[in-house]
């Protein structure tokens, strides 16, 4: 073991606060998980950091908990956020969350004010926010998303000399937003259930689908389809948008967002072949579909097509 070894490596307090949270990352978000393997262990070590806190935040969102409750339960949080921020959380607090965020603020410039957004996002929720157009729909995906990519980014970095590098922030937003309107798609029953509509009323009432989606049985009229290819359209145009970053990162950071990200696309494919499966459960991919998307990604495949469509792409 090297001095630089020694110096750089967490501690046993911090190295426990990781563990945890990367044992919640595991039970959690098996897509984050799969997806995050593919990092060095100090980055996978950030990553799930950053998930555990923001597992935090939304399950005090998911609740039952009455309003005004989550309201100070996700005040406290952002009080805890500062602490960090602050740089006011030891090594040994009692908190493992909060001390695997700091070390992991300390060793990436990862922007916090993200997480400020995501408490914000959860907050809209717990109002019980509705969007009557994409334009007011975008402010809660990018609170509750494309700050999670913005926070990714400040983990990965880009490479130096990236053509564009300073549009990756931008990107690294416009992919959450795509992987979060492919998570609404997908969940629009299990939503409905716990009384929220995410998808613009705009959109509904253009299908004939006001009435939500509260049981299997669609109201006479309505294009669910229509709606769903709509929808499906939109996202792809937002995936083809935020790829512009993977050309931006070095191969294992690229190939774990490539992996997350193409897990979602897949999603997204079968919810487009099959748009009523969203009401009749949740859908998913199986192991090994999830095992080859990882391949694709780490063999640099999605990065080097986004790299060439880019260079086609005029000014």
């Amino acid at each position: 073991m090297t001095v630089e070894d020694i110096t750089t490596r967490p501690s046993a307090p911090v190295q426990a606060a990781y563990s945890y949270c990367e044992a919640v990352t595991g039970q959690q978000a098996r897509n984050f998980a799969y997806g995050i393997r593919l990092l060095p262990p100090d980055r996978r070590q950030a990553m799930s950091a950053l998930y555990a806190f923001s597992r935090r935040v939304d399950d005090i969102g998911d609740g039952t908990l009455a309003p005004e409750e989550k309201h100070e339960r996700l005040e406290t949080t952002r009080a805890l956020l500062d602490r960090v921020r602050k740089g006011d959380v030891a090594e040994d607090d009692t908190d493992p969350v909060a001390v695997a965020l700091a070390d992991s603020a300390r060793r990436f410039p990862i922007p916090l004010e993200g997480l400020d957004e995501l408490i914000d996002g959860v907050l809209m929720d717990v109002r019980g926010a509705t969007y009557r157009t994409w334009d007011e729909l975008k402010v809660y995906c990018r609170c509750v998303a494309g700050a999670i990519g913005r926070l990714s980014l400040g983990v990965f970095g880009t490479q130096p000399g990236a053509a564009e590098s300073e549009r990756a922030a931008e990107y690294a937003d416009t992919l959450g937003l795509a992987l979060q309107l492919t998570n609404i798609l997908r969940d629009v029953r299990e939503d409905a259930g716990n009384g929220r509509t995410y998808l613009p009323a705009g959109d509904l009432a253009r299908f004939g689908c006001e009435d939500g989606f509260g049981s299997r049985t669609l109201p006479a009229g309505a294009d669910f389809a229509g709606l769903v290819h709509f929808e499906v359209r939109r996202a792809r145009a937002l995936f083809t948008e935020g790829y512009r970053l993977l050309p931006m990162l070095d191969r294992r950071s690229g190939a774990c967002v490539a992996a997350m990200a193409g897990i979602y696309r897949r999603l997204l494919d079968r919810i487009e072949r099959d748009p009523e499966a969203v009401l009749r459960g949740r859908v998913s991919l199986p192991g090994p579909e999830k095992a080859y998307v990882a391949v694709r990604g780490l063999s640099g495949l999605d990065a080097r097509h986004i790299a060439r469509r880019t260079a086609r792409r005029p000014a």
